[in-house]
């Protein structure tokens, strides 16, 4: 990995932080990107799978892009996930993306339908020639239920060249295998909130895109990787993996109780925007016996 690259390391997704009328909270989200810049990420991303995109109207998700970047002021890279169902709509979230100072945007496919490979290759080029900026494709079909395979992510890559990253959400040998194929040619970050950390940096990846929750811990396992020292850096992992394990069961329970771990340990109440899944006593008791453990997130 290029330690100088703006594309590396631990980069944070947001949360969608509400009030108690399930509205966008402007203090909590500043909160937010503040602990995570202090806990020294290596970039911002917004609107993403954690960032719930898909509860929010395309006004909340310009709103979010400019408090994000506002909140950020440039200290690291931030990147966008672009959410739409048509091309036009995409287009759109990309320049407002470009508008609010994105250094870089990720496609998602579009949410509607099932088609063929061929026609996401289509989608994602249309969408990638608008822009001039960096764009990452979202691969993430176990979440998503749509996806491109390696052969495929090489083809699109090579029609459309400012195509130059993956955001991929899967197993480390699957990642591992991708990065095989396109001979290392495309960068490839990896989420799931952080599962296999060690063995995804190890398979070659550049680095993670992780919620917050445990972001700070997360910098410092990858400051740990990076400068050789590998028994740390298990180490810590091995600290923080039963609560990625607790959250990362779905998208639904990291939202429920990733969500409320990030806020148990930063000092921010939690509120829910509808439908969503609600947490059990059983499972309140256990995110705070987790954030009991991991502590307060503060910064390095």
């Amino acid at each position: 990995m290029n330690a100088s690259s703006p594309f590396s390391g631990i980069h944070a997704v947001v949360y969608a932080l509400f009030d108690g009328h399930e509205r966008l909270d402007r203090q909590a989200m500043r909160r937010q990107t503040q602990l995570c810049l202090d806990a020294g990420v290596h970039g911002m991303v917004a609107l993403g799978l954690a960032t719930e995109v898909a509860k929010l109207t395309a006004a909340e998700r310009r709103q979010l892009m400019d408090w994000v970047a506002q909140d950020t002021n440039g200290r690291v890279p931030l990147g966008f996930t672009i959410y739409g169902a048509s091309v036009a709509e995409q287009v759109e979230g990309v320049k407002a993306a470009a508008a609010a100072g994105a250094d870089w945007v990720i496609l998602q496919p579009p949410m509607v339908g099932s088609y063929g490979a061929g026609e996401y290759i289509d989608f994602f080029g249309r969408v990638a020639g608008s822009t001039d900026l960096p764009v990452a494709i979202q691969n993430a079909p176990a979440y998503m239920g749509r996806g491109l395979s390696a052969d495929d992510i090489v083809t699109l890559t090579t029609r459309f060249p400012n195509i130059r990253l993956l955001k991929g959400e899967g197993a480390s040998i699957d990642i591992e295998r991708l990065i095989a194929t396109t001979a290392g040619r495309l960068p490839v970050f990896n989420g799931r909130g952080g599962l296999e950390l060690i063995d995804n940096l190890r398979a070659g990846c550049v680095g993670l895109i992780l919620a917050p929750e445990c972001i700070d811990r997360a910098v410092h396992i990858h400051e740990r990787w990076r400068t050789g020292d590998e028994e740390a850096a298990m180490a810590g992992y091995a600290e923080i993996l039963p609560a990625i394990v607790f959250v990362m069961q779905s998208l639904e329970t990291m939202i429920a109780y990733g969500k409320r771990l990030f806020g148990e340990r930063a000092g921010l109440a939690i509120h829910d925007r509808a439908p969503a899944l609600r947490p059990t006593d059983f499972g309140l008791d256990m995110m705070r016996r987790y954030a009991r453990r991991l502590g307060p997130l503060t910064g390095r």
